[in-house]
Formats: C-alpha cells, sequence, structure tokens
C-alpha cells in the first residue's frame, strides 16, 4: 500500500516541502511548495530569516492536509546555528557568508593548534566552521539558551524538543568522530561549555517527537534524518558496486568515498580533507569545493547588466569557446564573497596568462575546466586515500544535468561518470524515514552514464 512521507529540503538559496510517495520501495516525489532562502543583512552583519523560513515550511505542510504523512524530515546546509533565546523562542541564526569569521582561526589557533584541531575533529578547516562561528560570537551569548544546528531548529519549532543529529554536529569541527559527541577541550577553547547545545545526540532515523497541532497534519512523527543535506544526498547514491566516489554538486561540490572509521593522518590534514558523519553512522571521507557558485554569481552579475542567459546557452557557450589557455583554483579565497565574480575570475586568469582576457563564453568555459580539473586532483587523492583505483564516479544534485561538465569530468578523472539523481537530497531524506536502501533508489532514478574519451 503506498505510504507518503514529508522532507523539508533547505538549500542556501531555496527551499522546498516534497511530498513522497513510496510503493513497492519506487519512490515518486512531488513538490508542495519552493521558496527561496535568502539572506538579510542588519548593521553590516548577515543572517538566515528563520521565522520566514518557518513561514515557508508551515505553506509547505498545509498542502498536504487532506493526506496520511507517515513522518516528516528535515535536511539542511551544514554549520550554521540557531540561538535558542531563554523564552524558548529562535532567534535569526548568522550565516557562514558572512565574513565576520575572517580571520578567526588565527585567533582561534591561539587557544588551541591547527594541528590538534584537526587531529581531534578530522575535519577539513574553513573559516566557516561552527568552531569559528561559535569563537567569534562567545561574547554575545548572554539570553542564549541553547545553539541549535539548522535541522535541529527547524524540529524544535515543529515539535518543541530538542535534539543535536550526528550528521550536522560532525560539520561543525567541534566533534570527535570516533566518540561521536562535541570534545570538550575543543568547547573550552571556544568559551563556551556543553550546556549551550542539545543535551541527546541522535543518529538518523531517531523519531525526534510529534508535529505540533498548529500545523494542520495531525500527530506526525518529526524523524531525525540525515540532517545535512550532503548526508541525506550520499545516503541515497544510486551505486552498484562498493568501490565508487561521490561527487554532490551543487552551490558547494562535495566529492568523497564512504568509510566505516575516520581516517585522520598527517596526508588527510596536508590535503585538509574532512571526515563527516553518514546517515548509518559510518563517515563521509571528502573534500569541499567550491562549485557551480563560480557560476551562479557570474549569472547575477551578467542579468545585472541585462544579459540572461539560459543554462542551455552556457553550455553552448562553452563547447564553442574551446579548452583554456589555463585553469583557476575554484577554492581560491578570491573568490569566496567577490563583489564582481566575472572581474574576480578575470583578473586571476590574466595573472596566469600575461593579460589575457575572456569574453564571457570563454569564462564559462574557465569554470568548466577548472572545475574538471580540481575533480581530477581530489579524485586521484581519494585513490590514494583509498589504497586501491575507484572503479566510477556518481554525480549527483543539481550539477548533474550539466552534460558537458559531466564528459569533462568523466575524461579528466579517467574513470567511468554515472549521473543522476538531481534529487538524491531529497531522496536520501525519504529513503532514512521510510527505511529504504541504495536499490530501493536504484529503481527509482534514472541515470546516465559517460566513458572517458581514450
Amino acid at each position: 500500500m503506498p505510504k507518503d512521507y514529508i522532507a523539508i529540503d533547505l538549500g542556501a538559496t531555496s527551499g522546498r516541502v516534497i511530498l513522497s510517495t513510496v510503493s513497492e520501495g519506487k519512490v515518486q516525489m512531488h513538490t508542495l511548495h519552493r521558496f527561496a532562502t535568502p539572506l538579510v543583512e542588519r548593521g553590516g552583519k548577515y543572517f538566515w530569516d528563520f521565522s520566514i523560513l518557518i513561514s515557508e515550511i508551515a505553506k509547505g505542510l498545509l498542502k498536504a492536509q487532506g493526506r496520511k504523512i507517515e513522518s516528516i524530515g528535515i535536511d539542511t546546509w551544514g554549520v550554521d546555528v540557531c540561538p535558542v533565546m531563554a523564552d524558548g523562542s529562535v532567534g535569526d541564526p548568522r550565516a557562514y557568508r558572512d565574513p565576520y569569521t575572517m580571520g578567526v582561526p588565527e585567533q582561534f589557533f591561539k587557544q588551541m593548534p591547527r594541528e590538534e584541531l584537526y587531529r581531534r575533529t578530522g575535519i577539513q578547516l574553513m573559516n566557516f566552521n561552527t568552531v569559528f562561528q561559535v569563537y567569534a560570537q562567545k561574547d554575545e551569548l548572554s539570553g542564549v539558551r541553547k545553539l541549535l544546528f539548522m535541522p535541529d531548529a527547524i524540529s524544535y519549532v515543529l515539535t518543541g524538543n530538542m535534539v543535536c543529529e550526528y550528521t550536522i554536529l560532525s560539520t561543525s569541527a567541534m566533534m570527535n568522530p570516533y566518540t561521536k559527541t562535541f570534545d570538550p577541550e575543543i568547547l573550552k577553547a571556544c568559551g563556551v561549555t556543553r550546556d549551550l547545545f542539545a543535551n541527546e545526540i541522535v543518529l538518523p532515523g531517531t523519531q525526534v517527537g510529534i508535529l505540533k497541532a498548529e500545523f494542520g497534519l495531525g500527530p506526525v512523527p518529526v524523524v531525525a534524518v540525515a540532517g545535512h543535506d550532503t548526508g541525506s544526498a550520499v545516503a541515497a547514491v544510486p551505486a552498484d558496486c562498493d568501490d565508487f566516489a561521490y561527487l554532490s554538486s551543487g552551490t558547494w561540490s562535495l566529492m568523497g568515498i564512504e568509510r566505516p572509521e575516520p581516517v585522520i593522518n598527517e596526508q588527510m590534514a596536508s590535503l585538509n580533507y574532512t571526515n563527516e558523519g553518514g546517515a548509518s553512522g559510518g563517515i563521509r571521507l571528502l573534500k569541499n569545493i567550491t562549485g557551480m557558485w563560480l557560476l551562479e554569481q557570474c549569472l547575477e552579475k551578467w542579468r545585472s547588466e541585462g544579459k540572461d542567459y539560459s543554462y542551455s546557452e552556457l553550455t553552448q557557450m562553452a563547447r564553442e569557446a574551446g579548452a583554456s589557455a589555463a585553469v583557476i583554483n575554484p577554492d581560491d579565497p578570491a573568490f569566496a564573497s567577490p563583489t564582481d565574480m566575472p572581474a574576480a575570475l578575470r583578473l586571476q586568469y590574466a595573472q596566469l596568462t600575461a593579460g589575457s582576457q575572456l569574453s564571457d563564453a570563454q569564462l564559462v568555459r574557465l569554470i568548466y575546466d577548472s572545475l574538471a580539473a580540481r575533480y581530477a586532483d581530489v579524485f586521484h587523492n581519494l585513490e590514494s586515500i583509498a589504497g586501491h583505483p575507484l572503479r566510477q564516479l556518481n554525480i549527483i544534485g543539481g550539477g548533474c544535468q550539466n552534460e558537458l561538465l559531466n564528459q569533462m569530468t568523466a575524461d579528466a578523472c579517467g574513470v567511468k561518470v554515472v549521473a543522476g539523481p538531481a534529487e538524491c537530497t531529497a531522496l536520501g531524506n525519504v529513503m532514512i524515514q521510510a527505511g529504504l536502501s541504495r536499490m530501493d533508489i536504484m529503481k527509482s532514478t534514472n541515470t546516465k552514464t559517460y566513458y572517458p574519451n581514450e
């Protein structure tokens, strides 16, 4: 008999409330409500408007009235935390794109050296890790009862219960990956105590509570899925072998492999690779790579200039432009939050090629060439870490629909690329709620395979 589930899936630019029907192991999804997740600026500080997010989620839930919903699961981006005030209200979380943590890691390392922080967490160190956000805000937390990660804050508003889900906690650089709990020495270095966070740490699949009556769906269980969106996405990778790598391609590109235990050593530290929690309680060993952010920011700038390129036009432009004479590093800090992304890319390319100038088409091709080259570097490093060749690369997320980049990635990595599905995050969310397997997901999705050109 078909059963209905709801996946609440929030990305850093948009969110969705998705009705998912599971029948005989197959999943069919229908978006009930889609909404923007914009940043708001107040006094030079950037926040997510939490009340708007809840309001939009509530609109989506109301559209499911009349259906018997088995459960609800929530996934979001990582690292950001919401303050719960003394009266139980939830304040707006600072956004990881806010540059307020620039320079903060160097201050923190005076309390705990970089090497020690990595040894304790195995997490890729970036200026917006939760550990650095908390350290930057430590003197502003008077009146704050708890800090909850984004999916946990949403489940708290929906149910009234506070938990800390394992995969989202793992993004913080405050968790010991062996004990799966907060590291007390890191909290001490931050100047905060364990009491600032939810008491209970739960694994994906744990029921958090029951949906409040005010949301209009009746007593529906709210289940902790892999709260980190990449954790949910990786859970649903439709791989038919064990020796695969995954690439979750979107605003961020995250490439990695699955392991039962953390891998924390000098090689991992020098590569700045990360050990994040997996949906099964294991480890997603991966590298965060700046992904379609480069192209998205170019598009935003071009639209402001009256040039509204479609994605099909961009692909054709890149094909016709031909290979770039050089590639840039997508992870260069210069591309983190520039006011003019095309200008930032052109400047770095000019420095590499003695002043060469790029058309818009050549700029798109530069982004594709640079991403493919970066993917190849990370893929081969993962093979070194695994200690054996990887048989294929599964590309999931919105970026898997870019056929040109998929082929360029297969060529650069020298390995078979299996692209799809685009909706892996929501599928993983529902998969965990419904107790499905990867084989079930393979029955529910279509993929396309790319082979490297000889």
